[in-house]
């Protein structure tokens, strides 16, 4: 507590000079700046091979050690590293990736992919999404249970009932998906 007093104190008791050389240094920051360079980097041609190179040679060079770090090797095993190192380094590079187009996967009633039921996060997606609907006054799709309570519960009937309409989508890491009715799930 003292020292928070303290601190405070000697905050409110700064002397006028250190004051006005506040505002001094402050224009002084403004004029050590330097002009930002607006220039965008320069691509060279083949920078793409000299890359893919160098980082050969490193992943060769790493490989050599980890072979020769067990233990010390034999003549016929150098000879056989030295064969495998050739190996790695006339394969073949690929620089330029062919790009994919996502498609849809179709078929009306089997599932491609996935499990062939919901999973826990799509049952929670819907329910909440559809939750959120019935509390903000949509029409339910099913009679409502006396039991319940909350648009949570009625969402949770529909969804037994397989009656919202909705279409799950899958989708698999290349971009390809499918969008499965909730109608196909079992």
């Amino acid at each position: 507590m003292f020292g928070l007093y303290n601190g405070i104190f000697d905050m409110n008791c700064l002397s006028k000079s250190k004051i006005k050389e506040i505002p001094k240094k402050i224009q002084n920051i403004d004029e050590e700046l330097p002009e930002p360079v607006s220039e965008e980097p320069s691509v060279i041609e083949g920078d793409e091979d000299i890359s893919a190179d160098a980082s050969l040679q490193k992943a060769i060079d790493h490989y050599r050690k980890i072979k020769e770090a067990n233990h010390e090797l034999s003549e016929s095993e150098l000879t056989a590293l030295d064969k495998n190192c050739e190996v790695i380094r006339n394969r073949q590079i690929i620089v330029n990736d062919t790009q994919h187009t996502a498609v849809e996967l179709v078929n009306d009633s089997k599932i491609l992919m996935g499990p062939p039921g919901l999973t826990r996060f799509e049952k929670a997606r819907i329910m909440g999404a559809r939750a959120l609907q019935l509390s903000l006054g949509a029409p339910p799709f099913v009679d409502i249970p006396k039991n319940a309570t909350t648009s949570l519960q009625i969402a949770m009937e529909e969804l037994e009932q397989r009656v919202i309409p909705i279409s799950i989508r899958r989708v698999q890491p290349n971009g390809d998906f499918q969008n499965i009715p909730l109608s196909n799930f079992n």
